[in-house]
């Protein structure tokens, strides 16, 4: 059962980890502040992976992410390049507009449910993209020093719908 939800909204998208800190999410307090800044920062991915990686890296805190996880994120993206996934968890995108979100920028709603913190120091947060039918799910670890939330796991990256323009039966 949902117990609440809550959107991000970006004027513009951070392009750094800097852009990340200085953000009014950067405290990482919450558990939906750290999930909607993933998403954020995957929408550099396209243009500089590195980058992308880099201001992943910041979210997942003490454990960055592993060469299986960079592989993995890697094939779920560049493979028929599929990067519209990212904008999928965008207001506005949909299948119809080739997953183009609006301006400004905000997050589909992440969703806290009844058993978010479920166990101590952790957390789970859903969101849908606006091309699937089900929640996907992102998992947090809080580092108890700072009282932040870091990125633990997400499985925000199956297939979607394809785009419009990529529909071969449109």
């Amino acid at each position: 059962m949902v117990t609440g939800t809550m959107s991000l909204k970006f004027d513009t998208l951070p392009q750094s980890v800097d852009d990340i800190k200085a953000s009014a999410y950067g405290s990482l307090s919450e558990p939906e502040y750290t999930a909607g800044l993933f998403v954020a920062a995957m929408m550099m991915y396209e243009k500089d992976k590195d980058l992308a990686f880099e201001m992943v890296n910041f979210l997942k805190g003490p454990e960055p992410l592993n060469n299986f996880k960079i592989s993995f994120i890697n094939d779920r993206l560049e493979k028929g390049a599929k990067f519209y996934k990212i904008r999928s968890y965008f207001e506005g995108s949909s299948p119809d507009n080739d997953y183009t979100p609006e301006m400004p920028y905000t997050t589909v709603p992440i969703i806290r449910r009844e058993d978010t913190f479920e166990n101590e120091g952790w957390a789970r947060v859903f969101m849908k993209s606006t091309g699937a039918d089900t929640e996907r799910e992102v998992r947090l670890r809080l580092k108890k020093s700072t009282r932040q939330w870091f990125l633990n796991e997400e499985y925000l990256l199956p297939d979607i719908r394809v785009p419009k323009s990529a529909d071969p039966w449109t």
